[in-house]
């Protein structure tokens, strides 16, 4: 673990305070990342993500610092392989600074089973229309918010419907996004994902860069409005996040999907996974 101004510490030490309103609050941002045989996957674009949800909180972040901090973290991991990187700012205790810190775990312990077998998913009400992020900026869309219980709660209950992932659905009927990541989906040889701004939904880094790889291989992809149905009928839907990659949808809703693993394995090496 290192922290913003102190340096690389032991995972056990403590380094938030009691009236810091990351904690009592959850007032403050956050990225995940993949860290890959040394490296931090896409950290530019993980870093112009973090940059843009503090300004949005109005926190000052300084991305030199941060790059500073995250190789110090990162020389200090003895692992090979893939881990997931954590980056975490915060406004800080009242009437101080904001507070930063980088931290390194494994991957979770789920990950490489469903990358294996994919995913079962069930789609739940955001209870908020496809919209509503338009004329309110307070409401935080696109921003990676530490305030992050919602989509915990969304987990857990698909966990009680025998499900691994969730898909939040507008009460218009929009597909938005997973807790966890992007919803991508393909039809032949065009993929799609949800338009970010009025939905509120987060720009993904992979989604993104997928999407560049993508194009440059003889797809065609673009942002798309579709509702539950357009998942079931598309060639093979995704969630695609960050540290977990893109891993396919088997079963939505309580209905299989047929896996295709040409157009699998070939997204999967698009992405990075």
């Amino acid at each position: 673990m290192a922290v913003l101004g102190v340096g690389v510490l032991d995972p056990s030490a403590p380094v938030i305070r009691v009236d810091d309103a990351g904690l009592t609050r959850g007032d403050g941002c956050f990225e995940g990342c993949r860290l890959r045989d040394g490296g931090v996957d896409k950290l530019e674009a993980h870093l112009a993500r973090m940059t843009r949800s503090a300004a949005a909180l109005a926190i000052p972040f300084d991305s030199g610092e941060w790059r500073e901090l995250i190789a110090l973290a990162v020389a200090a991991w003895p692992e090979p392989g893939e881990a997931a990187v954590k980056l975490l700012l915060t406004r800080g205790p009242v009437g101080g600074s904001p507070s930063g810190l980088v931290s390194i775990g494994p991957l979770p312990p789920d990950y490489p089973r469903q990358r294996r077998e994919g995913l079962k998913v069930v789609t739940l009400s955001r209870g908020t229309t496809s919209t509503a992020f338009a004329e309110a900026p307070w409401l935080l869309g696109g921003v990676m918010s530490l305030s992050y219980a919602i989509n915990m709660a969304a987990q857990r209950e698909a966990a009680r419907r025998g499900a691994d992932d969730a898909v939040f659905v507008s009460v218009d009927g929009v597909v938005l996004e997973s807790p966890t990541g992007s919803v991508v989906w393909s039809i032949g040889r065009t993929l799609h994902t949800t338009p970010t701004g009025p939905t509120g939904i987060l720009a993904g880094t992979t989604q993104r860069l997928l999407f560049e790889r993508a194009a440059r291989a003889g797809w065609t992809a673009q942002e798309s409005v579709a509702g539950v149905d357009d998942l079931h009928a598309a060639d093979v839907a995704w969630l695609v996040g960050s540290v977990r990659g893109p891993v396919d949808i088997v079963e939505l809703d309580g209905k299989a999907r047929a896996r295709v693993p040409e157009i699998d394995a070939e997204i999967r090496r698009l992405a990075g996974f």
